[in-house]
């Protein structure tokens, strides 16, 4: 499979699922997808290109800087979500590996802002948290989010885009709609009206 490469990634990319306005969990599990003509693209193939869906997600200062081995872990939990959610839409036991790295995640630093109060501003919540800590607090965030979604009201919603040979997730907002984008909808519909032409003709 071909993977796009970095430059072209932003045009290549699909816009977000249905319900990653309400789960950035759901948006990072869709930072990868499986594209027709035996495409692909990694939004967090690089660390640039990581440290910018961090800060667009406001889960980093748009000031810390990511190296490899931090695109890395992400990578490494939006592969352990991605298998929680396919498990949880099949209706299947996940991976007991993928459950232990959202729980590691979970754990690995406290998630809720902590209260602060200084004289001028007032009582106020903060991230206060070392710079390098910053992608451990984004991911236990992330961790967080994903395990509220697959327990949550959403869950039943939680959906794989029914285009193939896309693999993104999303959460179905209008009856039976599987389709992650207008794109894989199109693509999907004329799939389906190929085949009727194919079959009358035969």
């Amino acid at each position: 499979m071909e993977e796009i490469v970095a430059a072209d990634i932003t045009q290549a990319a699909l816009p977000p699922a249905p319900g990653a306005d309400r789960h950035a969990s759901l948006d990072f599990a869709d930072t990868t997808a499986t594209l027709p003509g035996d495409q692909s693209y990694d939004l967090l193939a690089a660390p640039d290109s990581a440290m910018h869906w961090l800060a667009t997600h406001a889960l980093t200062p748009p000031d810390v800087r990511l190296y490899e081995v931090c695109a890395q872990r992400m990578r490494t939990l939006r592969g352990h979500i991605r298998a929680l959610f396919a498990a949880r839409v099949a209706g299947t036991t996940p991976p007991e590996q993928s459950l232990r790295a959202v729980n590691k995640a979970l754990t690995a630093v406290p998630t809720a802002p902590l209260l602060a109060w200084d004289g001028p501003q007032g009582p106020r919540r903060v991230h206060a948290h070392p710079t390098d800590q910053a992608v451990n607090h984004a991911l236990a965030t992330l961790a967080a989010d994903s395990a509220d979604l697959i327990t949550g009201p959403d869950a039943d919603l939680l959906a794989v885009c029914g285009s193939a040979p896309c693999d993104r997730f999303l959460l179905r907002t209008h009856g039976r709609r599987h389709w992650c984008s207008t794109r894989c909808g199109d693509r999907a519909r004329a799939a389906r009206a190929y085949a009727r032409r194919s079959g009358t003709s035969a």
